[in-house]
């Protein structure tokens, strides 16, 4: 085994991918929610069009070209509330905390132009975090009314339609002023910022502010660059977005002398030029984030900064503090009782609380590992497995529902139709460039279907002996937003990277071909109105799968080192124990290294 060195851990570097006893690995685990656009297909192929239309727009802008037609005075819409399956007049309490008892965030977001769905998507992935902190209300902006930022604690405008041209300016007139004069805290994302200055007086702007923004653009010398880094708290984020998708960073014209100082929050590195500037600034009562950072996502991302800020306007007195937590992945009745064991007497030795997700059904309906026979095995039929996970809850574990059988019928979906290598409640198959892509939810997926898988899974529990689990884990974290709901009715908290599609936040009908995949440094409470702890820097996966790189130790370590920038973050990684314990020690060591302490799955919503 060839290891390498982080942080003086002796680290290994993927020798070892074959599983104890020889066997080659499964296909991967390791599924992270959606591709690395973090939408659907169909949101990843518009974000091409979406960010050559923004890049035009700014371009005509910057010649003085664009109209601009401001937004009509419209009557007041109904506020939705999170989760939307409560009624409108319902106290919709989002919080997932209990540190900022009373912090209330109003999230205002775009729903107009080809793009407008976008807005929702992005607004759902605000609305998440801010559950963090307290209840939550969204709304189109277009629905504002004057005097609304007052009513919360901070108000969150996120810009995805670029106003102008034969798209009117849906922000309110209101909105624009009330951002200027509240004392409030406003975070703007993205665009139309420069429609808040014109509309307010752009010396007035600067005045309040130290900025200009009618005179800051996307592109420098006619290019967006290539923006790879986003250094903040002295952490080096990644930005990875592909050649042709990039809609660049806003470059802020600061005023300089005689105008309020504008302080830096974060700083873009390209990394053509070396250049830096601004990612991140804040003045007055306005923070304002040169994009929105929730596509091309990844563990160690600049989206790291955003959670991170959130904390100023929402919660500026919380403390520092930096917990871990590992759980124990895809445990069925055929596992081996032996690796898990020596699993659970390395975690106990070092006073490692984690938890262990178990599928309580095997199912090989086409006999794949058995020979071409047909098997199923539940959890009352695995007396030794039942004796090892009753050993591992009494020495630290908690006990997590990861399915019912981890896998859907007799069809490969996508992979080989059994237990722990195929998706349970949506759909997928793989391309002809060897990509995981998710086709929707099953043909009868509903309420009903999904409460049956639970209901089974908790007969299988109880058959076993085995307590009722409390938590929930979606097989390769994808279900629709049906199931989901579903799930909440019957765990106290769900622990993975959720799918959130479109119509959750207005109301109307569930897209379910249009959604965006999230993962969290800390807990938060939904829109699907459920407690989600965090999953944040993925698992231990030796070998690349499906167009997934290989994530070793020293990957899983560097991704807890740039989250160490959120203040009360966490880092939340699985294991798989089919695989040799020396790599999880390593992890294990690398994170503790860094100031992490390691706690159960209960204590991260605290």
């Amino acid at each position: 085994m060839t290891t390498a060195l982080l942080g003086g851990v002796a680290l290994s570097t993927g020798a070892e991918a074959v599983t104890k006893g020889g066997k080659p690995p499964r296909p991967s685990h390791g599924l992270k929610g959606i591709g690395p656009a973090s939408t659907s297909t169909t949101g990843t192929e518009d974000l091409m069009a979406w960010g050559a239309a923004r890049l035009e727009n700014d371009r005509e802008r910057h010649a003085h070209q664009l109209t601009i037609t401001p937004a009509t005075a419209a009557a007041p819409k109904a506020t939705v509330e999170g989760p939307s399956a409560r009624p409108l007049d319902a106290a919709a309490d989002t919080s997932a905390s209990s540190t900022s008892a009373g912090t209330s965030t109003l999230v205002l977001y775009d729903t107009t132009g080809p793009y407008g769905y976008l807005g929702e998507l992005y607004a759902m992935a605000i609305a998440n975090l801010a559950g963090h902190f307290g209840t939550v209300t969204s709304k189109p902006v277009s629905a504002y009314t004057a005097g609304m930022v007052e009513q919360y604690s901070a108000t969150i405008y996120i810009g995805s339609t670029y106003y102008g041209g034969s798209i009117p300016d849906a922000v309110p007139a209101a909105f624009y002023q009330d951002a200027m004069t509240t004392g409030k805290p406003i975070n703007w994302i993205g665009d139309n910022v420069w429609n808040m200055a014109n509309a307010v007086g752009i010396e007035n702007f600067k005045k309040k502010y130290g900025w200009d923004p009618t005179n800051s653009y996307f592109e420098t010398n006619g290019s967006v660059g290539r923006i790879n880094q986003v250094t903040y708290k002295n952490q080096s984020l990644t930005r990875k977005i592909p050649t042709g998708y990039d809609g660049g960073v806003l470059h802020p014209a600061l005023s300089g002398g005689g105008y309020p100082q504008v302080t830096q929050l974060a700083q873009a590195t390209d990394a053509i030029t070396g250049n830096t500037s601004p990612w991140a600034i804040r003045s007055a009562n306005l923070t304002y984030v040169g994009e929105i950072p929730f596509s091309y996502v990844s563990e160690s991302d600049r989206v790291i900064a955003f959670e991170d800020l959130l904390f100023d306007a929402l919660a500026p007195a919380t403390t520092e503090r930096h917990r871990a937590f590992v759980r124990l992945e895809d445990i069925s009745p055929k596992s081996d009782p032996t690796e898990l064991r020596t699993m659970a007497d390395y975690l106990a030795s070092q006073n490692i609380p984690y938890g262990i997700n178990v599928i309580p059904v095997y199912a090989d309906p086409k006999g794949v590992y058995n020979n071409g026979k047909p098997e199923t095995v539940t959890l009352a039929q695995a007396p030794q497995v039942v004796a090892v996970l009753q050993y591992m809850l009494q020495h630290g574990a908690v006990l997590m529902n990861h399915g019912y059988t981890h896998q859907y019928n007799n069809v490969n979906n996508p992979y080989t139709a059994v237990t722990g290598d195929d998706f349970e409640f949506f759909r997928a198959h793989i391309d002809a460039a060897n990509n995981v892509i998710y086709d929707g939810p099953h043909a009868e997926d509903s309420p009903a279907w999904a409460q049956n898988r639970v209901t089974s899974a908790f007969a299988a529990f109880a058959a076993a002996g085995l307590p009722k689990p409390a938590l929930w884990t979606t097989p390769h974290y994808a279900a629709s937003a049906a199931d989901y709901q579903v799930f909440g009715q019957n765990y106290t908290a769900r622990l993975e990277r959720p799918l959130y599609f479109a119509g959750t936040l207005s109301g109307g009908t569930v897209n379910p071909g249009r959604y965006i995949g999230q993962f969290f440094p800390y807990a938060v409470k939904d829109v699907y109105g459920t407690t989600v702890l965090p999953e944040n820097i993925g698992n231990y996966e030796p070998l690349p799968f499906n167009n997934h790189p290989a994530r070793l130790p020293a990957d899983l370590i560097a991704s807890a080192k740039a989250n160490l920038a959120v203040r009360d973050g966490v880092a939340s990684f699985f294991y798989h124990p089919y695989y040799d314990v020396t790599p999880l020690q390593q992890t294990i060591d690398g994170i503790k290294a860094l100031g992490y302490t390691f706690v159960g799955p209960t204590d991260l919503a605290k």
